[in-house]
This record gives C-alpha cells, structure tokens and sequence, in this order.
C-alpha cells in the first residue's frame, strides 16, 4: 500500500481496532468510544475486509484477538503514538478556554486524600475541561496507560509500559487512625491486639504492613477489609479498631470526625507516590499543564490535625 492509497483508510476503524485488542469485547468498546454497538460490530466487520482476518474469534464466553490481529497491532501502536504526539504537539494550549477531556487513573488513596484540592484547582483554572477518573492501581496502570484509557496516573507503581515515563511525587508514610477516646499513643503490645480494618482493593488481608511487622517479631489481626478509605470513617468511630493508611488518606479522614491519627509504634518502610503518563503525552502542552498540576497538589506534605 503506498500514500494514495492510505485516503481508502478510515484512522476512526484504526482507532476502534486497537481498543477491540485491548476490550475484546464490542459491548466495552462502544462504551469507551461512546458508539453504538451495532457500529461497532459495523466497524469490526470493515476491519475483518482490510485486513483479511477474522481478527477476534469467539473463545467460551469471551472474544481472543487472532495471531495476525496482534501482529497488526504490535505494527500499528507506535504508529498510531507517532500521530497522536504530532497532533498533539501541533495546537497550543489555553486552559481559560479549553473544553478538553482529560482522563487521569488514581489510587483510591490518591483519589480520596490528595484529588479534591487538584480539582478545584484545575477547575479554577481550566472551568470548561471534563475530568474523568479511573480507578487505578499498581496492578491497573500499566493496561490502561498501555490502551490510551488513561493519559497519566498517580498510584504506588511497579512495572510500566516500555514508553512509560514517572516521576516520584512523594513519599508515603503511615498513621494509625483510631476511634475511641482513652488517652496516649498505642505502643506496640497495643497495636498488635488491637483489631485492625485494612482497605484491600484485592480483598487481601496483608499488605507491607505485616511486613514490616515481622521485621519486628510481631503480627496484627485484621478483622475487616474494606475496598476503598472513604468508609474508615464511619466504621472506626467509636470501636476498638484501628487502621494503618497513608499520612495524606489519615488527613482526609480526620477532619471534622471523632477519629484522630498518631504515628505508629514501629518502624514502617515508606513506600513511593509516583505519577506515569504515556510517552505519547510527553510534550503534548495540555498533558503537560495538567501533570505540572498534579505535581503541585499531589507531592505536597500535609499537616494532620492532633499530630
């Protein structure tokens, strides 16, 4: 296929066939594309005559892309990041009168203690941007940076995609909230038969917490894991239970409540807050506004009431 021929290409059936890779799935790509699904089951018909290929194949319940499917894609994703980058690149950015969509993954923890400032923030700044969220995690980030979901996403990180950029916002240290009224900190006999509400967005029930513990000789007894820190305040008020989260989620948690926060009896090894985004996205002007935002409000030491 020369240039001339490339005008036949629709770059919208492009589009659609890398997030069929990703979703394998036409109920979950017409959702993120905002289209119908019977277009595109249209599209992916399109997509089967270009290619000649299958491309998906019904496997049990679900759809698996063909080998030539992944072949494609592995030719046409950085293909597709070139010309991303290039429009990208290629307009200015005014946050007064952008009307830009900007889809940012957070940790819950990042999303319920540091989020709210950023966002009143860029909507002081920027009032005509949509905001979306997506929950994200160490485990999460890198699909969904990988499949354009996310353009950048803050979150303990480990493995990122190979044209993955980070940057360290923070470091992550440990309070213990508690909610009953008796006086002076925990020590540690205290902690450890105390018992203990862990938010586990996996539904387990250790973390690095009872890894450091053990660092010590000692073991603690978790009774509830809950799947976000927004209810720790309602769950710990006026029992017995403790909580070990992040210094900026303790924050959040503590004000206005009966719960109060204080440093833990043992040492805990901090973990790190980083913000990735897409290499895609580097130099993009309005990625680059909001990322020098989010390392303006995310990567800044919080003073937590009663400490």
């Amino acid at each position: 296929m020369n240039r001339n021929d490339l005008r036949r290409v629709d770059m919208n059936l492009l589009v659609i066939f890398e997030a069929l890779m990703f979703e394998k799935n036409l109920t979950r790509v017409a959702e993120k594309l905002f289209m119908g699904q019977p277009a595109v089951s249209a599209a992916l018909g399109r997509l089967r005559d270009l290619f000649d290929d299958p491309l998906l194949l019904r496997h049990g319940r679900g759809m698996e892309p063909t080998a030539r499917a992944l072949a494609i894609l592995k030719e046409l994703q950085p293909a597709m990041d070139t010309i991303s980058g290039a429009v990208s690149r290629a307009k200015e950015f005014d946050p007064a009168s952008s009307c830009d969509v900007f889809r940012i993954g957070l940790s819950d923890d990042a999303e319920f203690g540091l989020f709210p400032p950023l966002l009143r923030q860029l909507q002081e700044e920027a009032p005509g941007i949509v905001v979306v969220v997506r929950r994200a995690n160490y485990l999460l980030m890198p699909a969904l940076l990988a499949s354009g979901e996310i353009s950048v996403g803050v979150s303990y990180t480990t493995d990122l995609p190979a044209n993955a950029k980070r940057k360290k916002l923070r470091d992550i240290p440990c309070k213990v909230l508690r909610g009953d009224d008796r006086p002076g900190p925990l020590t540690l006999d205290e902690y450890c038969a105390r018992p203990h509400a862990m938010v586990s967005f996996s539904g387990d029930l250790s973390g690095n917490i009872d890894l450091d513990l053990a660092k010590v000789g000692r073991t603690r007894r978790v009774v509830l894991g809950v799947p976000q820190f927004s209810g720790l305040r309602a769950l710990l008020a006026g029992t017995e239970m403790i909580a070990t989260v992040p210094d900026y989620a303790a924050c959040a948690l503590v004000e206005g409540c009966a719960l109060r926060a204080e440093d833990p009896p043992f040492p805990i090894d901090a973990a790190q807050l980083s913000m990735a985004w897409s290499g895609v996205h580097d130099n993009d002007p309005a990625e680059k506004w909001l990322r020098s935002r989010i390392s303006q409000f995310m990567s800044v030491s919080l003073d937590i009431p009663g400490l």
